[in-house]
């Protein structure tokens, strides 16, 4: 049987994992098949004009023509990061863009990694469907492209021939969930071995997420009060308790409070606190329900019930993945 062929975007400034992870997975997982029984994968880097690009860190990598890509051929079509903050169209990637308009759909799957998102939604292809980014650029996509049903906190998202996943990294998640579709549990599984990750990646991408930065809190007209909040986590941070020391009705605090930050003091209370804990299951070795009582969530409980609803996961996991050695 002929080996799957699969297109992989490159242009000037791309990130190179968001390349080069994807295409180790299939390579490697066409090694590890069945090759009496499946084909393999052909794998082709494809630019604008050919020739050589530089990706985000300085590694050049030769690429082929889009001119020289049957789009018709394709089975698997991916669409990397690395896009500054700014619209693809300024970034002078309109070519692609319009080239991905016109082409993209022909291939059996249509993916992105990280960013490439932007590039899929500029070329209207994802409006009405679901998908995921990187977890900083969610609202910015969705801004941008309000018709897509953005899943801000998955690794990677399948809606049909599309697929989408988070940031960086996240396309190997992608590479791997492909490669189970095509060649099976048994090799996808072998696969994150030879590659040493996990080939189900346990939580979704908000466990990297900044939970609540006082930096960002600090640009509204709330600043002292977030600052007296930080220091007294352990208090009572109820709403008429933040009125009172706002100077304020407790009505009219909730309304500003939520026109200016854009949640409930509940919820910035909750997030603040989280944040905390955060910070002490990475810096220390206190004990859970030691970081839970200073940080006001009261109780161990109360810490793994707010981290799985926010994260996925809980405080060990938690610790395990994001804390100091040792």
């Amino acid at each position: 049987m002929p080996d799957r062929l699969v297109v992989m975007i490159a242009y000037g400034g791309v990130n190179l994992i968001d390349v080069a992870g994807p295409l180790q997975a299939f390579e490697t997982a066409g090694r590890l098949r069945d090759s009496a029984a499946t084909s393999g994968y052909r794998l082709v880097i494809a630019s604008e004009d050919g020739g050589p690009i530089r990706t985000a860190p300085g590694v050049v990598i030769e690429t082929s023509a889009l001119k020289d890509v049957r789009p018709g051929e394709i089975d698997t079509l991916i669409v990397p990061g690395g896009l500054p903050s700014t619209s693809a169209h300024t970034f002078g990637l309109d070519r692609l863009v319009a080239w991905l308009a016109e082409n993209a759909r022909a291939a059996r799957r249509l993916c992105s990694v990280c960013t490439g998102a932007f590039l899929l939604g500029d070329a209207g292809l994802l409006d009405g469907r679901r998908a995921t980014t990187h977890w900083s650029r969610s609202e910015e996509l969705s801004r941008r492209h309000p018709a897509i049903n953005l899943e801000p906190d998955c690794i990677f998202v399948n809606d049909g021939q599309l697929w989408t996943s988070g940031g960086v990294t996240a396309g190997i998640d992608l590479a791997l969930a492909l490669v189970e579709a095509d060649l099976g549990h048994r090799v996808a599984v072998d696969t994150a071995r030879q590659l040493v990750v996990f080939v189900t990646r346990p939580g979704g991408q908000n466990q990297f997420r900044t939970v609540f930065s006082l930096k960002e809190a600090k640009s509204f007209g709330f600043s002292r009060l977030h600052t007296w909040m930080a220091e007294n986590l352990h208090a009572d941070l109820r709403v008429e308790k933040l009125a009172e020391k706002a100077g304020q009705s407790p009505r009219t605090f909730a309304r500003l409070y939520v026109s200016q930050v854009g949640r409930t003091p509940a919820k910035a209370v909750e997030m603040m606190r989280l944040e905390a804990a955060c910070r002490a299951l990475e810096e220390t070795s206190l004990p859970f329900k030691t970081i839970a009582a200073a940080v006001g969530l009261g109780n161990e409980q109360n810490l793994r019930r707010v981290m799985q609803r926010q994260f996925g996961i809980g405080p060990l996991d938690y610790r395990e993945r994001f804390g100091r050695p040792g």
